[in-house]
C-alpha cells in the first residue's frame, strides 16, 4: 500500500507515544476535520476518515503491535473487504461522542455515523437498540464450502416485565425538570453557547421515579441468546454477516439493533489463500521430477492427477483451473496453484545407496545445467574480483 501514509505521521505523534497521547492527538484532529465543522469539504471529510483509521489501529494494543511489526499489511485483515470503512470498522463511536459532544451537541452525530454502533434515540419515545459486533474464527473448509454455526451470545434484551420502559407497572415516566423535556441543556460560555446532553435524563427528556423491579429501571435485562448463523461459501477474513434484529434490545417499544458477525479465517496446514485462489506445495520424489509421470495432488474436491513433464524443476508451479475458492456472488471459483517441492530421499538401504552411487557415477555435467551455470558465474565473479585487486596495487 505505497500511497497510505504512516498512522503515527497522520496523528502527529511519535512511535513511542502513550495511549493518552494518541487519544489527545486524535481528539484535536477530529475536532478540526469533522464534517459538521467543514460542510461540503470533501478534503476535510477524507482527512477525518484517515485520522479515524489511524486511531482505530493505534488505540488497540494488538492492532498497534501488528502495525509496528508489519506495517499496513499487518492490519489490513482487521478491516472489511475494500479496506477501512468508517461506518463499518470504526469501533470508538462512544469515544467520539465524548470527545465532540460538547462542541456539537447531542443531535448531530446520527447523519454522519449512519448504522454502526450509534443508537437512534427519540426523546421519551421508542429507542432502537444498539448494533452489536461479534468476531468469529472459522476454518478454511468453512470458508470454501460454507457452514452452519450455533453461537451463544451475551446480550441485553428489552425487559419483558415493563416492555422496555423501565417503569413499574401502573407508573409513568416524568418530564425531566433539568431540561424541561428537551433532552439537552445550554451552558453559557461567554460569546458562545454550548448545547449538551442533559446529565439528569441523559438525553431522553424523561426520568423514572418508580423503576421496574425486574430490570431496576434500565429497561433491559442481561441474557444469553442462542443464534444459528449460515456462513455462505466464499467468505474471507473481514467478511461481515448482518443478522437483522439480533443486536441489543430497544427501549420503550423500540426495535432491536442488528448483529454484525465479522469473520476471521484460520491459517490452514495444507492450503494458503490469495483472494479466490489457493496455493498448495506438494513434495515430489526426484525420479518422478526427472522422468515425468502422474502426481496425485490435493484439491478442495479431493485428489486430482497432475501430469508432470520430464525434467520438472523444483519450485515449478502448475495451475488447476476452477479448483480454488468459490466467489461469493456465485460467478465461479478461483484456481489452485500447485508448487513442486523435490524431496530428498532419506533412510536409504545399502542397495539403494549403491544404486544412487551408480547413477551419480553415470551422470555428466550436461545432466545438471543449473549447477554448471552457477560454476560459470562464480568463475566470472572471481575474475572480476582479481582484476579489481590488481588495479588497486
Amino acid at each position: 500500500m505505497p500511497n497510505k501514509r504512516d498512522y503515527y505521521e497522520l496523528l502527529g505523534v511519535s512511535r513511542a507515544a502513550t495511549a493518552d497521547e494518541i487519544k489527545k492527538a486524535y481528539r484535536k484532529l477530529a475536532m478540526q476535520y469533522h464534517p459538521d465543522r467543514n460542510p461540503d469539504n470533501k478534503e476535510a471529510a477524507e482527512k477525518f476518515k484517515e485520522v479515524s483509521e489511524a486511531y482505530e489501529v493505534l488505540s488497540d494494543a494488538n492492532k498497534r503491535q501488528r502495525y509496528d511489526q508489519f506495517g499496513h499489511d499487518g492490519v489490513k485483515s482487521t478491516f472489511g473487504p475494500g479496506g477501512f470503512d468508517f461506518s463499518r470498522d470504526f469501533t470508538h463511536m462512544s469515544d467520539l461522542q465524548d470527545l465532540l459532544g460538547n462542541l456539537f451537541g447531542g443531535g448531530m452525530f446520527g447523519d454522519f455515523f449512519g448504522g454502526g454502533t450509534q443508537r437512534r434515540r427519540s426523546r421519551g419515545g421508542a429507542t432502537r437498540g444498539d448494533d452489536l459486533r461479534f468476531d468469529l474464527e472459522i476454518d478454511l473448509e468453512e470458508a470454501i464450502f460454507g457452514s452452519e454455526r450455533s453461537m451463544d451470545l451475551p446480550v441485553s434484551e428489552a425487559c419483558g416485565e415493563c416492555e422496555g420502559s423501565g417503569v413499574a407497572k401502573g407508573a409513568a415516566r416524568e418530564t425531566c425538570r433539568q431540561c424541561g423535556g428537551h433532552g439537552s441543556v445550554v451552558s453559557d460560555g461567554g460569546f458562545i453557547q454550548f448545547r449538551q446532553t442533559c446529565p439528569v435524563c441523559r438525553g431522553e427528556g424523561t426520568i423514572v421515579r418508580n423503576p421496574c423491579r425486574a430490570c431496576g429501571g434500565a429497561g433491559r435485562v442481561k441474557t444469553r441468546r442462542r443464534l444459528s448463523l449460515r456462513i455462505p461459501p466464499g467468505v474471507e477474513t473481514g467478511s461481515r454477516l448482518r443478522v437483522s434484529g439480533k443486536g441489543e434490545g430497544g427501549l420503550h417499544g423500540g426495535p432491536a439493533g442488528d448483529l454484525y458477525v465479522v469473520l476471521h479465517v484460520r491459517e490452514h496446514e495444507l492450503f494458503s489463500r490469495q483472494g479466490e485462489d489457493l496455493l498448495c506445495s506438494v513434495p515430489v520424489p526426484p525420479h518422478l521430477a526427472a522422468l515425468g509421470g502422474d502426481l496425485s495432488v490435493p484439491t478442495p474436491d479431493g485428489l486430482a492427477t497432475l501430469k508432470l513433464p520430464p525434467g520438472t524443476p523444483n519450485g515449478k508451479i502448475f495451475r488447476l483451473r476452477g479448483k480454488g475458492v468459490p466467489s461469493l456472488d456465485g460467478s465461479g471459483s478461483g484456481d489452485l496453484h500447485v508448487r513442486i517441492e523435490i524431496e530428498v530421499p532419506t533412510h536409504l538401504s545399502s542397495g539403494q545407496r549403491r544404486a544412487m552411487q551408480s547413477f551419480a557415477d553415470s551422470c555428466q555435467e550436461s545432466n545438471f545445467p543449473g549447477m554448471a551455470e552457477t560454476r560459470k558465474r562464480a568463475a566470472q565473479f572471481m575474475e572480476r574480483r582479481d582484476a579489481l585487486r590488481k588495479a588497486d596495487r
